[in-house]
């Protein structure tokens, strides 16, 4: 299916991570990463057969597959042309339609899909408020948003934040934030959570227990930020 827009220049900061970020999922400690990431976000956007739903920064479609794999049909945006045709490909077999823009001016009108979900895409945008209007302005009433982002009580954000000052390409143009930061730019009732409570270096097999631990004390310094809401129906 061919996709819809044009890449502006936004776009090439993401053009050459394609393979990498790829990679970085297929390793032992990323594959736990992407587990428990998109674990948090089904739970949180209860997707359901025959839904349409648009995932804003879809990237290479890592997470797409698994909201496509509930029976949903997916528009998926994002700036970087390389990024949608990778996530093309990946959703072949699936309704996915691809299309390049912006999260801070979506090309779609209001109320257009029952379910909107940005992962790790928010941290990348200037103006969060403008974005987070856009996604409440798509969704139907009555419908589910969810924004996740790196969290800057992470220490992987305390790491991140250091790689940033020597240059790295991604993270000197990223801006972390708290639950409690993210939690203010919700326009209704919202639930916040977290996720990614072990580091890089751990031993992988341990990782299933940290996590655990983490999520019954209910940490708010996971790696992982999620916000979730219910679009109100007299909005």
């Amino acid at each position: 299916m061919a996709l819809k827009g044009k890449q502006s220049d936004e776009g090439e900061l993401f053009d050459d991570w394609v393979d990498r970020y790829d990679r970085w999922f297929s390793t032992p400690v990323g594959a736990l990463v992407k587990h428990y990431e998109s674990k948090l976000l089904l739970e949180m956007l209860q997707p359901q057969a025959g839904e349409l739903i648009l995932d804003i920064g879809c990237g290479t479609g890592v997470f797409t597959l698994d909201v496509l794999a509930s029976g949903t049909n997916i528009v998926g945006l994002d700036i970087s042309y390389p990024m949608l045709v990778q996530a093309e490909k990946k959703t072949a077999e699936y309704p996915f339609q691809g299309v390049i823009g912006n999260m801070t001016a979506l090309p779609f009108a209001g109320e257009s899909f029952d379910k909107v979900f940005s992962m790790t895409a928010l941290e990348f945008v200037a103006d969060a408020e403008l974005a987070i209007n856009e996604l409440q302005r798509v969704t139907r009433p009555g419908g589910t948003v969810v924004v996740t982002t790196l969290n800057s009580l992470s220490p992987w954000a305390e790491r991140r934040t250091k790689e940033a000052a020597a240059g790295h390409t991604l993270f000197s143009n990223m801006t972390f934030r708290s639950p409690a930061e993210l939690a203010l730019l919700a326009p209704d009732d919202h639930t916040v959570k977290t996720a990614i409570h072990f580091l890089k270096k751990d031993n992988p097999e341990m990782i299933p227990a940290i996590e655990e631990d983490g999520c019954r004390q209910n940490k708010c310094t996971g790696a992982f930020v999620a916000l979730s809401w219910c679009k109100k129906n007299d909005c």
